[in-house]
């Protein structure tokens, strides 16, 4: 099986397709949630670099099979969607961003939750 720390990671990319989530509920739509430069748009960003950053920890783990859980385009989507981020913070296209979440983090949910359900902690 796998590691604690590894399932740790997918712990936390869970958590933080959960906060968007619960963000994007409390703005009552995902572009009322992107609109709000102030709040809740950066909130969302970092949580989705946070994300890729979990996905680049993996990659890094040693524990690679792991990775086998999730589609390719969904782990190497999201490092491309956090350097766009990271490097140019105020041009990022929104249009994308509203993409990801509703089309790319519920697929990424649906697989942390099967890692998640095999692990016995």
């Amino acid at each position: 099986m796998y590691s604690k720390k590894v399932i740790n990671r997918v712990k936390l990319i869970k958590d933080k397709i959960l906060y968007i989530q619960n963000i994007i509920k409390e703005k009552g739509s995902v572009e009322a949630a992107l609109e709000d430069s102030q709040t809740t748009q950066p909130a969302i960003l970092m949580h989705l670099v946070s994300i890729a950053e979990q996905f680049d920890k993996l990659m890094h783990s040693g524990e690679l099979e792991i990775l086998s859980n999730f589609e390719k385009e969904d782990i190497k989507g999201s490092y491309e969607l956090r350097n766009f981020i990271a490097h140019d913070y105020e041009g990022v296209d929104l249009v994308i961003v509203e993409a990801v979440i509703k089309q790319r983090l519920p697929i990424i949910l649906q697989s942390t939750n099967k890692v998640l359900s095999l692990y016995i902690d």
